[in-house]
């Protein structure tokens, strides 16, 4: 059996983020949580939506005690900020930090006997559905408006771990384009590609089946053809990531992803490098480890890629085509797919364990070990 899970509501394109307040009402929410990070509040996004919320008299508090990989005490801060702010629901507003955090958040407040954060590691066995959340994503990559996935970094343990909860999903998602115009290119070129490794890993992993690969190899399409154009600002290439990276989460969520997010995780916790650069920086070399496990599905990458004739190449022949088309993406958009300057050597076995034990590992479609980790972190020297 499979299950498949999505959100109950969602809206796409420019000014959509003008149904905020109708959908607050209509809902019967009576005071807004509104969390969103300090760079989004500085440079005025978070605005974008607090002034809908002005004009429609819909009080609200704005939380941004959130880092770019949010932190336990991230989380325990604004569950002690939603209860004093006496709110009903969430809005949370921005890339994967605000929406991770947010859904945290939103779990605690409603399921109080896992206020131990490290408790909602793995498929946490909580009850009831976290507080309401309408989530404004202003990142075209993580997707998290519409997965039941989060992600916290335990800073004192220098690593970060994976929850997974149907009961977390956002219940509505606003998806406008003109949300994420402000995104500077570095920032849409690591999401952006954050977006195609979820696509290329949800269609390659374990857990995938037809309808989840329907999804993605539609998102990978959407992504090659769009990214070279949001990192250039514009309209269409905005608006075709925004689409893409929403496609790829209605799959991924629902089955899984592998190894590359399983070492970017680690990456990020030890050197709070950004996690869609890191999943950018390591996904030709992960493909090319899982290639020959694959089965005829880089064939089909490759062709959603954009590379041509691959009808009459061998299955050697399109495996390395699409690790090449996915490679010439990254540096089409400035990723640089190495590791130097970031990674050290004494760093690796720690890496490679807590990669391994990581919650993405077991869903690789090839079974890999700390040993081989490591290798793969070696390589990328």
């Amino acid at each position: 059996m499979n299950r498949f899970v999505l959100n109950e509501t969602s809206y796409h394109g420019a000014g959509a983020i003008t149904v905020v307040p109708e959908e607050i009402k209509n809902r019967g929410f009576k005071k807004v949580f509104v969390a969103s990070d300090p760079d989004l509040i500085k440079f005025g996004v978070t605005a974008k939506v607090t002034d809908l919320l002005d004009a429609a008299k819909i009080p609200y508090t704005v939380y941004s005690d959130i880092k770019p990989n949010p932190t336990i005490e991230n989380v325990q801060n604004g569950v002690a900020a939603f209860k004093a702010a006496g709110a009903d629901c969430i809005v949370a507003i921005g890339g994967g930090s605000s929406m991770d955090t947010s859904k945290a958040i939103g779990i605690v407040v409603a399921n109080p006997e896992f206020e131990d954060i490290r408790s909602l590691e793995g498929v946490a066995p909580t009850k009831k559905p976290c507080v309401p959340i309408i989530a404004v994503p202003t990142t075209a990559g993580t997707a998290a408006e519409v997965t039941i996935n989060y992600v916290i970094t335990d800073v004192e343990k220098k690593r970060k771990f994976v929850c997974v909860d149907v009961h977390d999903i956002p219940v509505v998602a606003v998806v406008d384009p003109e949300m994420m115009s402000s995104m500077p290119k570095g920032l849409t070129a690591a999401t952006g590609m954050d977006a195609l490794t979820h696509a290329i890993e949800g269609y390659i992993t374990k857990g995938a089946w037809e309808l989840s690969d329907m999804f993605h190899i539609k998102a990978i399409e959407i992504i090659a053809k769009s990214l070279r154009g949001a990192v250039a600002n514009t309209k269409e290439g905005r608006e075709g990531m925004a689409l893409g990276q929403y496609v790829a989460g209605m799959g991924f969520s629902n089955v899984g992803l592998g190894v590359d997010h399983s070492m970017a995780h680690t990456l990020s916790a030890y050197y709070d490098m950004p996690h869609g650069k890191a999943c950018a920086t390591l996904l030709p070399t992960v493909m090319a480890y899982n290639a020959d496990y694959t089965g005829e599905k880089y064939r089909e990458i490759a062709r959603a890629m954009g590379v041509k004739g691959v009808d009459d190449m061998t299955a050697a022949e399109y495996r390395k085509a699409a690790v090449d088309a996915v490679r010439q993406l990254a540096e089409d958009v400035g990723i640089q797919c190495s590791l130097k300057g970031v990674l050290k050597e004494e760093d690796i076995p720690a890496l490679a364990r807590d990669a391994f034990a990581d919650a993405c590992c077991p869903g690789n479609p090839r079974e890999t070990s700390e040993t081989e980790i490591a290798e793969l972190y070696r390589s990328l020297l």
